[in-house]
């Protein structure tokens, strides 16, 4: 085997396992499409939103009513997340991927979280304020 080859046969290893930790990652974590989170806001006064993308994104735009810790800040503001302990925190991003990570992260420190299905891009698209 030569060095071309051993390279190929770790990057697809490397790739696999990307793909099957992303896996386990969405499994672990509940989803919900924009209109399931939209309904769930109006009806259920125990969830919330956690913006979770940087201030600058924010600015741009943002959920009405959510709250703002971007991701990077998501473990050194547990202090800032305790008041909804008792609360589902149902987290979004962009696009989905960094609010599953956050999602995941909070559960592991005793948070019931959630993620929003394509972030505030699907929620726009869904034409929800």
């Amino acid at each position: 085997m030569d060095t071309a080859q051993l390279f190929f046969y770790i990057l697809i290893t490397l790739i696999v396992i990307y793909i099957v930790r992303k896996v386990i990652l969405y499994r672990s974590v509940k989803h919900y499409t924009p209109a399931e989170v939209a309904a769930k806001l109006k009806k259920d006064k125990n969830a919330i939103l956690l913006d979770v993308r940087t201030p600058q994104e924010r600015k741009q735009d943002y959920i009405k009513g959510s709250f703002h810790i971007p991701f990077y800040d998501i473990t050194a503001d547990q202090k800032e997340l305790l008041k909804f302990r008792d609360k589902e925190i149902i987290c979004y991003c962009r696009t989905g991927n960094r609010s599953l990570i956050a999602a995941s992260k909070l559960r592991k420190l005793g948070f019931n979280s959630a993620n929003l299905k394509g972030g505030i891009i699907f929620w726009n698209r869904a034409g929800l304020k």
